[in-house]
């Protein structure tokens, strides 16, 4: 699908025009929007506007280009990703831009771009090209926020284990969201980068009045990646502290069944020796043998428990309980 938006040198705006009227010398600016366009649609981007075969390429390519700014003699070409909120997927946003044109190409339906056009016909007189390409970007970087936030707050859920999920439940969920941000890193970074290199551009004159509002996209960029940052390092730390507690645990486990089994080798070494049914052992044949044998692995088994217990192997400190009530109190 097409649509256009021309804004005359009177203030008027001609919503849905033909491509032949952007020519028009009455012309201020136009925008051409190609939204998941068909073959015939793509076409016009080389036959009418003659743009690049290379920036044409980056628009169609299958794979998710990363974020950049390209230079053409008579524009510039932008490519910014949008971030689908359920699957976490990017998807490209090209846009070519001069003093006079803008003109933008995606995929698929985009939330963000479609706040901008209806603003631009709205508010016309306060609009360029150039204002347009910053209302886009700006659009699509604060839609990057609420997934930020999310992500904070299923990292306190985890660190408080309010749902009371089990360690291996909640190391899945963490390495989920470990996930997440990697790959909204992947696209942030790359947009944080893009963005300082409009700001400080010496080629983009005509972006001198603009600058301020891209340096406030700059600031929203670098306020994300840190952010996502220190969540790394959040997530980094709750991961360490649950395979500490773990290995405590089993350390604990371990500790405790070593206690049990050396307790029962005497015991079993014993019961082993009378068990061999020689016919010369005097203690088989007094009435009192067996009860005397039971009395003495009992006798055994009770002054090795004491002794583990005063050398502090069987004593849970108040630390590790503290600590396991807690849970995972890390702030």
């Amino acid at each position: 699908m097409i649509r256009t938006s021309v804004i005359l040198k009177n203030g008027e705006i001609v919503k849905d025009a033909s491509l032949s009227m952007i020519k028009d010398p009455y012309v201020k600016w136009y925008w051409v929007d190609f939204s998941a366009p068909t073959e015939k649609e793509i076409r016009i981007l080389k036959l009418y506007f003659r743009f690049h075969p290379l920036a044409i390429e980056d628009c169609l390519d299958d794979f998710s280009q990363r974020p950049k700014l390209d230079f053409y003699e008579r524009y510039i070409f932008v490519l910014l990703h949008t971030i689908d909120h359920e699957t976490h997927a990017a998807s490209e946003v090209n846009m070519f831009v001069n003093s006079s044109f803008i003109v933008t190409f995606h995929k698929g339906r985009t939330k963000e771009l479609d706040r901008i056009w209806s603003q631009v016909e709205e508010e016309r007189d306060d609009w360029s090209p150039f204002k347009v390409m910053h209302g886009i970007a700006d659009q699509l970087v604060d839609d990057y926020f609420p997934l930020v936030y999310a992500i904070e707050d299923r990292l306190n859920i985890i660190e408080d284990n309010t749902n009371q999920d089990s360690d291996s439940d909640l190391m899945d969920q963490l390495f989920d969201i470990r996930h997440e941000m990697s790959k909204l890193r992947r696209t942030l970074i790359p947009m944080r980068d893009l963005l300082y290199r409009i700001i400080n551009s010496g080629r983009l004159n005509a972006l001198k009045e603009e600058k301020l509002y891209f340096n406030d996209v700059y600031d929203h960029l670098m306020k994300l990646v840190e952010m996502l940052e220190s969540y790394r390092e959040f997530s980094s730390d709750i991961r360490d502290n649950y395979l500490s507690i773990n290995s405590d645990k089993m350390n604990n486990i371990m500790m405790t069944l070593t206690v049990i089994t050396t307790i029962f080798m005497p015991l079993t070494f014993i019961a082993g020796l009378y068990g061999m049914n020689f016919v010369n052992m005097p203690e088989l044949q007094s009435p009192y043998g067996y009860f005397i044998v039971l009395g003495v692995m009992g006798m055994i088994a009770i002054i090795m428990f004491g002794l583990f217990l005063k050398v502090g192997w069987l004593r849970v400190s108040s630390k590790k309980r503290n600590r396991k009530r807690r849970f995972l109190r890390l702030k």
